[in-house]
This record gives structure tokens, C-alpha cells and sequence, in this order.
């Protein structure tokens, strides 16, 4: 087997491999959680508790006016401050911790869980960012 050939079978294996995560996370969602669009995640969270899984910083640096920050390194230990009789509408940057944290709580016995469909990167609603 020559160079062009080996690199050619290592890019086809990464690009199988990425494949396989996106799918893993994808199915993982879709048992987890439900995933709403903007307007169906603004349409509820006056009734849900809103839970940004994203670091301290990131979230201090902007997040969804009236969420609160339970980072996903800490979730595990947070279960107590999550009500399981009220909705949970969990979001991040993009959406790949969101559908880990839901996972978890899933396993935890939480069933009303909601996940923004593309993230905090796109959301258009009322927002508040830290001052330092």
C-alpha cells in the first residue's frame, strides 16, 4: 500500500468515525429528550426550569434571560436543586452536552425534558450577559 492510499483509508476512517458520534448523539437525543425550535423553547419556559449546561464563564459571558447555570461537570451533584415535577428545558452552545445532561437526568427519572435544537450560538430571544 503506498502513502496516497494509506492516507486516503486514515481520512475515510476519521470521516466514518465523526459519522458514528453524530449518530450515537443524534439517537441518544431522540431517547433522552425533545428537541424544540426557538419559538416552541420561548413558547414554554415561562412554565420550565431552564438550565444552561455550559461552564461558569461562558455562561456569565451571555446566556437566556431567566436560565440558570448547572454546568454538566457539576450536574451529578445538582440533582437535588432540579425539580422533577416541572418541565427541564437544558441548552448549551450547540447542543452535544445538553443531550449528555439529558441523558443523565433521564437515568435520574426526570421525563419532561427539552433540549434547544441548535443551541445558545443561535438564539434570538432576550439574553443577559455579566458585567465585570
Amino acid at each position: 500500500m503506498n502513502f496516497l492510499q494509506g492516507l486516503t483509508l486514515v481520512l475515510f476512517l476519521i470521516i466514518v468515525g465523526i459519522g458514528l458520534n453524530w449518530l450515537y448523539y443524534y439517537i441518544l437525543g431522540k431517547r433522552s429528550a425533545t428537541m424544540l425550535d426557538q419559538e416552541a423553547f420561548k413558547e414554554g419556559m415561562r412554565k420550565a426550569q431552564i438550565i444552561d449546561v455550559r461552564e461558569k464563564d461562558t455562561f456569565d459571558a451571555g446566556h437566556i434571560l431567566g436560565a440558570r447555570n448547572i454546568p454538566y461537570t457539576v450536574l451529578a451533584q445538582s440533582y437535588a436543586s432540579i425539580r422533577k415535577d416541572q418541565p427541564v428545558y437544558l441548552y448549551d452552545t450547540a447542543r452535544a452536552l445538553s443531550v449528555r445532561a439529558a441523558n443523565k437526568l433521564r437515568k435520574q427519572g426526570y421525563k419532561d425534558i427539552y433540549i434547544l435544537k441548535d443551541g445558545y450560538q443561535t438564539w434570538t430571544g432576550k439574553t443577559k450577559a455579566k458585567t465585570r
